[in-house]
């Protein structure tokens, strides 16, 4: 629990269920729970909104709990308005911030995120209006109504949203999210500019870390071959997530590692069903960005980073020269998780490059 004097904990405040509604939404608490029966305590940290199984089954606890808005440098974040669009794929659920009379900026998050993930990065843009989508399959999107979630079906799905809610926007991709905004672009979604942020270069299955590639393909077979309800549990275990993330973060700063796991204990098991995961995940580590560069035909953006373990740097700069436009950023000392770890340098590279 986070302590009053904390730096970063904005009140300290002894509140009800009722008045737990009235927190601003970009609030994570971190509150303990005093039940009358049994007598126990316990700890339990969510974001808002409150998850309904955290208050239990009996009368409603009285909360003695933190507000915690984190610092703007690392993790701050806007409170984003919800909006849906029904295409022939199935209803798409999306945040925006920002003005919406700006010139829009439609960012898709990475594999086995949601848009809580790209927050960080809105939170220091301004003059744009951001539209973030939960890819289907993902957050809070359902799984496509047809076709399967590899890069073929999310690019078209992709190039969908984009003509629907924000035509001639600026698009952003990261991660996974960077290969499925280059097949839509490549495929002909007319877009203002291209950015990818930590763009996967070319299939990991051939890249420079293939051990490690196989690996990770391997659990996620062994998981696949399993019964459905314990493969399923695999994948989202806690065990599973932490050793992601522990493999990718970067960062020596002790509060933001924990931020970052604690990000991903929330959100990285928020996958529809085994199948949708398999599916993307499989596109993921057998696509790369290399395949669309070259038929890409408007200004392009790439953000890479000195420490990424999926895309090493001279990946990125052979990726860069296969574009007919386009110019390569490169962020010290940070991997590929620059959205929660440099959000604001990413925003600013963004934003010169946008202007």
């Amino acid at each position: 629990m986070i302590p009053p004097w904390h730096p970063e904990a904005e009140t300290y405040i002894r509140i009800t269920t009722e008045w737990y509604r009235g927190l601003p939404r970009n609030a994570h608490v971190t509150a303990v729970f005093s039940d009358s029966w049994p007598r126990r305590r316990r700890s339990v940290t969510r974001p808002y909104p409150w998850r309904s199984d955290a208050c239990g089954t009996r009368r409603p606890p009285t909360l003695r709990a933190v507000a915690s808005l984190p610092s703007a440098s690392r993790s701050e974040r806007l409170p984003g308005r919800r909006h849906e669009v029904d295409l022939p794929t199935g209803i798409v659920p999306y945040r925006t911030y920002g003005d919406v009379t700006a010139p829009p900026l439609v960012m898709l998050h990475g594999l086995r995120g949601d848009h809580h993930g790209l927050e960080p990065i809105a939170s220091q843009l301004s003059g744009f209006h951001v539209l973030v989508p939960d890819l289907p399959g993902f957050g809070e999107a359902p799984p496509l109504t047809s076709g399967s979630h590899d890069i073929a079906g999310y690019a078209a799905w992709s190039s969908a949203f984009v003509r629907a809610v924000a035509p001639g926007a600026a698009l952003l991709g990261h991660s996974f999210g960077s290969i499925v905004a280059s097949a839509a672009v490549a495929d002909g979604l007319p877009v203002r500019a291209l950015v990818l942020v930590t763009p996967v270069a070319g299939s990991a299955l051939g890249g420079p870390r293939q051990a490690m590639t196989k690996a990770t393909v391997l659990v996620h077979r062994l998981c696949a071959a399993l019964p459905e309800r314990l493969g399923t549990a695999v994948l989202r275990s806690r065990l599973f997530t932490r050793v992601a993330s522990v493999a990718m973060v970067k960062t020596s700063d002790r509060e933001l590692r924990r931020w970052i796991h604690a990000e991903h204990d929330r959100y990285f098991g928020g996958f529809a069903d085994r199948r949708v995961l398999m599916e993307a995940f499989g596109a993921s580590v057998s696509h790369g960005v290399d395949e669309s560069a070259a038929r890409i035909p408007v200004p392009t953006l790439l953000i890479g980073t000195t420490l990424d373990d999926i895309t090493a740097p001279a990946e990125q700069e052979r990726l860069v020269t296969l574009f007919p436009h386009a110019r390569l950023e490169m962020i010290d000392d940070t991997g590929h998780l620059v959205h929660y770890e440099r959000p604001d340098a990413v925003a600013a590279l963004i934003g010169r490059f946008l202007a």
